[in-house]
């Protein structure tokens, strides 16, 4: 009993310390370093949009944390070696299964916007979707670019 109250804390925690450790990707959002920085603004109308996954975040924190979660739950079962043997195997199996499921976690849906600039030039941008910024084929929008980031915004 104490060891699965255990296990379902331990997950608990897992899943909050990975979907606090995400940034933001939505045109809307900047870093710390990004704020008060002079940006690049540049105007184009919307050629075309298309939806795309961008990845979620792959640190150790995900595999850590299964593997502690793993190496516990293993250890619950067997006694002698054969709990130790099941602990490692636990471990393994954890961190391998805490890494992917940081990744789902963490995974958001995503929209590429190829814009064409006042300049002639044609730019494709990838940003998260943001629920209340909505963009449509011919609609005028203005990209601000610091530091080799950029955001497509209305």
């Amino acid at each position: 009993m104490r060891k699965s109250v255990l296990l379902v804390a331990s997950f608990s925690t897992m899943a909050m310390l990975l979907t606090g450790c995400q940034s933001s990707l939505t045109g809307d959002s900047y870093s710390r370093d990004e704020a008060r920085r002079v940006q690049t603004v540049r105007m184009g109308t919307i050629e075309a949009l298309r939806p795309v996954k961008i990845e979620g975040t792959k640190t150790p924190i995900g595999g850590a944390a299964g593997a502690v979660v793993g190496g516990v739950g293993g250890s619950s079962i067997g006694g002698g070696k054969g709990s130790v043997v099941a602990a490692v195997i636990g471990a393994v199996a954890g961190g391998l299964i805490g890494s992917a499921a940081e990744e789902g976690l963490t995974r958001t849906q995503g929209v590429e916007i190829t814009v064409r600039e006042d300049d002639g030039s044609m730019r494709a941008y990838v940003q998260e979707v943001q629920p209340n910024e909505v963009f449509r084929v011919g609609e005028r929008v203005r990209i601000a670019s610091v530091n080799g980031t950029s955001r497509v915004s209305h």
